[in-house]
């Protein structure tokens, strides 16, 4: 009895040990803006996350409402306007898609049991190394997304405070340093010292905040998505086992079609809840970074004459670092809507003329049943794949050309 019970406490641990491996690094990305879905908190404990959720939204909201105010009230420039329309819109961005993690952090919790669950059930050891083989790649692409997309943006936000530039105050001429966000003089004036140190530090703040967001829902988007394309590995290779001499047995080879049926509508119920948590993220992503490539590539324009290589090279890294959040996502619809459809081949491909006649007929419920895939979607108006990737890299370029043509200046 009591070496029963050890061994049932150690495929607990492990089976959670590897749950969290899988999730340690999206974890680590959603708790500091308190999007982390939490079970069974006390009083406090809610209390410090509405807090934490309150602050986060206070410190974007200080950055994001004086630069909508100053871009439509007070600057006429339309060169000016449209520098501050690019970092705008990624602060936009990222608060719809921090409230959209917020709204649907019961379905995220559900898609974390789901996985704990998964790695629960599993017993044979080739199993367990598949699916560890697939957290690991969902660990390394939720880590690079992490050091890609916040290098990206926030070292932009820190090339530009470092900077100073000259501005005419009565009679007097000072050294400001310019903010990625301008903010409305009616608010605050950042000309003046202290204020312009004090907005630069909270626009810093807000900044990780926004690309906390969207590393967050990247790296959960990976991480949700390699763990369903390691579950439908595992499929494969019982499938490609139910054609074993072993499996000939009727009992058996029914047994074992009905174990693969069950794990195949389970991991499609999986995706189906990933893909209602991530739709509308994946719309926000794909329309507004379409705008931001459309922009940096136009501020790369207009800025060559000068020839300010630290400048330019700043939008060429923000540039691409939405280029690649963009490709993590369609990338991801891609290999899954291609794994599901690969569920029916691999049936076919059984050698199911050596099984018993009616598990022989009961492929034919899978391969009916895979040719009806989930796919990824953008709001249910974009499927995401790499042909999708392609469309908004010529759609970015297309808007480019309509905006120079709009601003003769350039």
């Amino acid at each position: 009895m009591m070496y029963s019970e050890r061994v049932l406490t150690s495929i607990k641990f492990t089976y959670r040990r590897n749950n969290d491996y899988s999730l340690q690094l999206t974890r680590w990305f959603l708790m500091p803006i308190a999007a982390w879905p939490r079970a069974n908190t006390s009083t406090v404990e809610r209390v410090s996350l509405q807090a934490q959720v309150l602050g986060c939204l206070s410190l974007i909201a200080v950055v994001m409402i004086p630069c909508m105010l100053y871009v439509s009230l007070e600057e006429k420039d339309v060169q000016m306007k449209l520098s501050a329309m690019g970092p705008l819109s990624h602060w936009i961005m990222g608060t719809i898609n921090y409230w959209l993690l917020l709204t649907r952090s019961d379905d995220i919790r559900e898609c974390v049991l789901h996985m704990e669950t998964d790695w629960r059930l599993v017993r044979k050891t080739d199993d367990q190394d598949v699916m560890l083989r697939y957290a690991k790649i969902g660990r390394f692409v939720a880590g690079f997304c992490a050091v890609f997309m916040q290098s990206g943006t926030f070292l932009f936000t820190v090339a530009k405070a470092m900077t100073s530039m000259p501005v005419i105050i009565g009679n007097e001429t000072a050294l400001v340093h310019p903010m990625t966000c301008p903010i409305y003089s009616k608010f605050i004036d950042t000309r003046f010292s202290p204020a312009n140190e004090i907005m630069l530090a909270v626009e810093l703040l807000s900044c990780f905040i926004v690309n906390s967001v969207t590393v967050g829902a990247c790296s959960l988007a990976a991480v949700f998505a390699m763990h369903a394309y390691g579950q439908l590995s595992m499929l494969f290779s019982w499938l490609n086992d139910l054609g074993e001499n072993e499996n000939k047995e009727n009992d058996f080879a029914a047994q074992k079609l009905a174990t693969i049926v069950e794990h195949h509508l389970r991991v499609l119920s999986f995706i189906s809840r990933m893909e209602n948590i991530m739709q509308n993220i994946c719309l926000v992503e794909l329309v507004g970074c379409t705008l931001n490539m459309c922009l940096l590539a136009y501020y790369s324009i207009t800025n060559w004459s000068d020839f300010d290589a630290a400048r330019i090279t700043s939008y060429i890294i923000v540039y691409v670092s939405m280029a690649f959040n963009i490709f993590i996502f369609c990338f991801i619809g891609e290999i899954l809507t291609e794994q599901c459809k690969n569920v029916g081949e691999k049936a076919y491909m059984t050698n199911w003329y050596e099984l018993p006649h009616k598990t022989a007929l009961g492929l034919i419920l899978i391969i009916a049943r895979s040719s009806n895939v989930i796919k990824i979607t953008a709001g249910k108006l974009f499927q995401l794949s790499i042909a999708t990737f392609g469309d908004v890299i010529k759609t970015s370029v297309v808007y480019l050309n309509i905006l120079r043509t709009m601003t003769p200046a350039t």
